[in-house]
This record gives C-alpha cells, structure tokens and sequence, in this order.
C-alpha cells in the first residue's frame, strides 16, 4: 500500500520486540536502542487535535495515510490515552484512506470505527505475526500478546467487514525460517481467515543491530558468529532472502493464503527475485 503521510501518536513502544527498526529513532532523543525504547514512552497528548486541524484545511486532498510505522498504535497505553481511537475518527471525518500496522489486539476496540472508515473512504489492517511458535515468540518478542491472541483478532475484523491480514515479519534467520515453523504460521493465518500475508526477511541497521547482536550475546551466544556473516551489511545476502521468500511463497500456496497485492507500510530491505531452491531456506548455523 503506498502512502503518503504517516502518523505515530507515540515514541517507543512497550512491546520490545528486539528486532524493532524503530529501535534506532531512539538516538534522536539522546535515548540507547535497549531498555530505554520499551521503557520510556513519548505520549503526544494533544495528537488527534494536531491531527483534526490539519486534516481540516482546504488543502487536504484525502492521501493515503499509515498509522504505526514508528510504533504501536495499539500498545497497552493507548488503552488510557486513545489518541488513536480519536485520530480514526479524525480521518473518518476527513475521509481519508489509512492503513494500520499493529501487534495489538487492543485493535478490535476499535471495529466499529474501522468499519465506518471502510465505507467512507478505505481501511486496510495488517496485523504483525511473526510466529506461533512458542519459544520463537517469547524470546523475540517479550512484551506482546500471544500470536494466537493476534491471529484472533484478525477473524474478528474480517467479520466485521474490515479488510485485515497479516505480516509475518520480520522473518528471522534461526528463529522462525525452519520449515516446519513457516508452515505453522502460515496455516494458522489461513485458518484465522486472513484476507492477505505479506514476509520480509530481518534487517538491521544502526541502533537496531547494536540491540538485536547484543541480545543475542547475552541469550543465544551460539547464534552470533553465523549472525555476523549473515548480516556483515544491512540486510541478509539477496540470495538468501530470495530462498526464503520462495519457500514463504510455497507454503502460501499450499494454505491457500492470498499474497499481499500492494505495497505495505513498513521500512523494508530491497527485493529479490524467487529461488527454485526453496527447501534450503533454512538456516544454517556453523
């Protein structure tokens, strides 16, 4: 989905997800990429209000606008605060076109106004799954809901009518690339009724890669020396992302599981094409 515009009612997400892009925004504010990213959040109280006056300008020509680029509109403080509830309502008002990327299942709070906002302009939610499996989930991602608790919210907006799906990324190299935990996530997105599924492979850069290599010294020490040759750049070789997207693109259709058929809004590696080779996609250490 292209956009043009994108909003971000908060700084620094609770989540923690140690692979977090957004982890490396943190530096701006004189802040490390670590514990101070899911310790210390930046509320912009006066967001929907900012946002109101500027959609209300004779200006405003309806462009595309993603919500949550930079962080979770749906952590747990939007539970207090609902500066995103209020900012959907804004872009109703405005008739404006919004894609929303989230982990939270806090988001079917807001069906009725995503519904609304379907019918007024477009709504599109990609709810972030990277795994289901257990182990994978916990250690990536120590502070957001169950994958099933997010697959579950998905079925409930597809049956309110909103076009949801998901992202199953980022892709992580000797967490979710083996097969068979490919093959469970994908199945339980099918089964979840997921209008759409989008993959990307991992990328770090800057304060995100000091992060993610300094977590995995600390709690996978094995995994260091093949993350080092893997990621010597930004992105993992193009050779290897295309393995792994050709197995992805396998098992989706096996799951029968739609691929998505626009651009998303997230910061993404460059593509490659598909390798034959799908069934080496997973990772090698050593």
């Amino acid at each position: 989905m292209p956009f043009n515009w994108t909003l971000n009612p908060y700084r620094g997400c609770t989540h923690g997800c140690h692979y977090c892009f957004a982890r490396r925004y943190q530096t701006q504010f004189e802040l490390g990429p670590g514990d101070d990213f899911s310790s210390l959040i930046f509320v912009k109280v006066n967001f929907a209000d900012v946002l109101r006056h500027e959609l209300d300008k004779p200006t405003w020509q309806r462009e595309q606008v993603a919500l949550g680029t930079a962080t979770d509109p749906y952590q747990p403080i939007e539970g207090h605060y609902k500066l995103t509830r209020r900012s959907l309502a804004a872009l109703i008002a405005a008739r404006t076109p919004v894609g929303i990327v989230t982990k939270g299942p806090m988001i079917v709070r807001d069906a009725d106004l995503l519904a609304e906002l379907s019918r007024v302009a477009s709504c599109t939610v990609y709810v972030s799954v990277p795994t289901v499996h257990e182990d994978a989930w916990r250690a990536l991602e120590p502070g957001t809901a169950h994958p099933m608790q997010r697959l579950r919210a998905v079925r409930t907006l597809r049956d309110a009518g909103i076009n949801a799906g998901v992202l199953m990324a980022p892709v992580v190299p000797g967490f979710t690339t083996q097969t068979a935990r490919l093959d469970a996530t994908i199945k339980a997105v099918a089964d979840h009724g997921a209008a759409f599924m989008g993959a990307n492979v991992l990328y770090l850069k800057g304060g995100t890669k000091d992060h993610f290599m300094g977590f995995l010294r600390h709690a996978f020490p094995q995994m260091i020396e093949s993350y080092e040759r893997l990621y010597a750049g930004a992105y993992a070789p193009a050779e290897y992302a295309a393995t792994v997207r050709a197995l992805v693109n396998m098992l989706q259709e096996r799951h029968r599981v739609n691929q998505r058929a626009k651009r998303v809004p997230t910061h993404e590696g460059p593509t490659s094409g598909e390798d034959d080779g799908a069934e080496q996609a997973e990772f090698r250490w050593g």
